[in-house]
């Protein structure tokens, strides 16, 4: 189980993350990582495009944690066997969140086979995409 303050609930949380973060796809899953960026907040603009600014005092941004979220659709079967896929990505993703960057946000979205895959199967793609998405970017474009 994650505590409280490295999970993901709000859905604008989910949306920035999905739409402005680097995404890895990797088996049975995609993940979505926003590294965040922490500058002080403008007087006249209380939020920024790019990530989101924190205007607390540095002290209390880098306690912060790395927060996760997950999205596990109805393709990937019933209640009970998403219910299980985000157990285990859960049950994965919490040794993953200390060594992330504080502030930063994930969300790792199951795909239909991640219902038949195992355990170790899971594990493997989640490291593996986690690499991927927080590798930087290379100047050269996709060909």
């Amino acid at each position: 189980m994650l505590a409280a303050a490295q999970r993901l609930r709000r859905r604008e949380d989910f949306a920035v993350t999905i739409r402005s973060g680097r995404r890895a796809g990797r088996g049975a899953l995609v993940v979505h990582f926003l590294q965040s960026t922490i500058e002080p907040a403008p007087a006249d603009q209380p939020s920024a495009r790019a990530g989101f600014v924190v205007s607390a005092p540095a002290d209390v941004v880098s306690a912060a944690p790395a927060r996760a979220g997950f999205v596990v659709s109805k393709a990937v079967g019933n209640a009970v066997v998403r219910n299980m896929v985000k157990r285990r990505l859960r049950h994965l993703i919490r040794s993953h969140l200390a060594d992330l960057p504080p502030a930063s946000m994930v969300v790792v979205r199951a795909l239909p086979t991640s219902a038949t895959a195992g355990f170790d199967d899971l594990g493997r793609d989640l490291e593996a995409a986690l690499t991927a998405a927080r590798r930087p970017r290379s100047r050269e474009g996709r060909r």
